[in-house]
């Protein structure tokens, strides 16, 4: 499985941004979205399982970000939204097999795409 992340950029404070995350197979894997900024480890910022039933958030994006996919598409999206200069990090998108918050537990991973807020 190939994933192709997409949609970052330089966006001011308060500013919105959407993430896309594009799968080479249609395969129903559980899907993550992971930040890492320098200096820091890589966190989980949200995920969703395989049919959408199941939404996770990091505390930090709870109520800015949204988490979605479309398989027919075979594309998983981040909506975020209200930005903080805190979100500027590498964003990567990832596959699972397991609905899973652990980096660790993801089996395939994207190039990752630059979020910058700015103040």
């Amino acid at each position: 499985v190939q994933l192709q992340a997409s949609g970052g950029g330089l966006v001011q404070t308060g500013g919105s941004l959407r993430l896309s995350c594009a799968a080479s197979v249609h395969t129903p894997y559980n899907m993550g979205w992971f930040r890492q900024a320098p200096g820091k480890e890589r966190e989980i910022v949200s995920a969703v399982s395989w049919n959408g039933g199941l939404l996770y958030y990091a505390d930090s994006v709870k109520g800015r970000f949204t988490i979605s996919r479309d398989n027919a598409k075979n594309t998983v999206y981040l909506n975020m939204n209200s930005l903080k200069p805190e979100d500027t990090a590498v964003y990567y998108c990832a596959a699972a097999r397991v609905y899973t918050y652990s980096p660790s537990r993801y089996d395939y991973w994207g190039q990752g795409t630059q979020v910058t807020v700015s103040s």
